[in-house]
């Protein structure tokens, strides 16, 4: 598959042995606060011109079974709020502060996860890629570091790849050897009853130092054989769940096996588990990345 390149880091495939489970339950929604601590950088520029904006995200162990948000910066496009805990947990949603990623615009967002500290991540609505007045592709950056005896799920909404736009979308992962993770991404490809747009999405995760996944994965225009039948096959959402979790006692999943009709569980060293996807719309999506939830926790 020309357009889809993906190579697992020390991961296997018939012939490797992996632990996983998740939970990927979405936190209650009601906001109960904007931050512990708030502090942004001024990045935002002149309307019609570039956006230049980082959003930052600290989560620590508060010592009485809870965490604590020292950091909730949002910045330009990416606004954070504090959402309800649901236990020991801490839950923050990102908003969309305004229109982003448009084409020229270089967005990021860091969210760090401290010893023992657990935080579940999610979006108010989708992220929509969309042209824009300036040259050249979009840029979204994510840089997630996890550490030992930390949780984090990062369950966003999808990103839909509009008409005309570009985007270069960048996941980068550090985990720690007792770190845990629940990592969902989705991609719809054009709003209703339009072509999408250039999207290439990399997803890099790497835990006690070690490779456990590198993925590139490009769709739209330009993209060699991207909805051809080995690849999409006509299909416009696709999207793939991770779950590293070193504790879970469930069988280890020894080899690739089918989770409907057009879904697949792969394992990979970690212990880890990887859910990759392909559906006509986000429904559909969703409703196969939980079932892929659900068969490994």
């Amino acid at each position: 598959m020309t357009s889809t390149s993906a190579t697992t880091g020390a991961s296997g495939a018939a012939s490797a042995s992996a632990t996983a489970c998740a939970s990927a339950t979405t936190c209650a929604s009601d906001a109960v606060g904007a931050s512990d601590a708030v502090g942004p950088e001024t990045t935002t520029s002149a309307p019609g011109a570039r956006v230049r904006a980082t959003a930052r995200l600290v989560a620590e162990a508060d010592g009485r079974g809870g965490t604590a948000l020292p950091v909730l910066a949002g910045d330009g496009p990416l606004a954070l709020r504090r959402t309800r805990a649901v236990g020991g947990e801490a839950c923050v949603t990102v908003v969309g502060a305004m229109s982003a990623p448009l084409g020229g615009d270089r967005i990021a967002l860091e969210a760090a996860v401290g010893p023992g500290a657990r935080l579940r991540v999610g979006s108010a609505a989708a992220t929509i890629a969309l042209p824009g007045r300036a040259a050249g592709p979009a840029h979204y950056e994510i840089r997630l570091t996890v550490a030992d005896g930390a949780a984090l799920h990062w369950l966003p909404e999808p990103l839909i790849s509009a008409h005309g736009s570009e985007l270069l979308m960048t996941t980068r992962v550090e985990l720690a050897p007792t770190a845990r993770l629940v990592l969902r991404e989705e991609q719809i490809l054009g709003r209703t009853g339009e072509s999408p747009g250039r999207l290439t999405s990399r997803l890099t995760v790497h835990r006690a130092g070690r490779p456990l996944l590198d993925q590139e994965l490009a769709y739209g225009p330009g993209a060699p054989g991207w909805d051809g039948g080995a690849v999409l096959g006509g299909h416009r959402a696709v999207g793939q769940l991770l779950v590293v979790d070193p504790f879970c006692g469930a069988q280890p999943l020894a080899a690739p096996r089918p989770l409907t009709g057009t879904a697949v569980l792969t394992p990979l060293t970690g212990p880890a588990a990887l859910a990759t996807a392909v559906a006509p719309d986000a429904l559909h999506l969703r409703r196969a990345l939980d079932a892929a939830a659900a068969a490994v926790g």
